[in-house]
């Protein structure tokens, strides 16, 4: 089973995000809503992928992707970047982070992470 760490400021959207996801298949082992608490939950929890929302409030996604990347080096935590935005409102930031993939929050489901990691696996 897929073990998922999502980071979102949202409750609401942490609670139906783990509903959908839990529904799919995958187990969600942790939430955090900010980028401490990811940090922290990345290190403790060694998920198989990570959620990161674009848009942490006060804090910015992206860079804590980075973050998350850089603290796991060489043994990397696939992170897959989420937003209510389209892609095509990020596509350069989104490319230029250590992120395997981007998932519209609203397209989010177990098959659309299963299919995003096995797209980086068949490269």
């Amino acid at each position: 089973m897929l073990r998922c760490l999502i980071v979102d400021d949202s409750d609401r959207f942490l609670a139906v995000a783990r509903t959908v996801l839990e529904r799919d298949g995958v187990s969600v082992i942790g939430t955090a809503s900010t980028g401490e608490q990811a940090l922290r939950l990345a290190a403790e929890l060694r998920p198989d992928v990570l959620l990161v929302d674009i848009d942490l409030g006060g804090e910015s996604g992206l860079r804590l992707a980075g973050q998350l990347a850089a603290q796991a080096g060489t043994d990397p935590i696939p992170i897959i970047l989420i937003s209510l935005h389209s892609e095509e409102d990020y596509a350069e930031l989104i490319a230029a982070s250590p992120a395997i993939g981007f998932l519209p929050k609203t397209a989010l489901s177990g098959s659309a992470i299963t299919e995003t990691l096995d797209g980086v696996r068949g490269r």
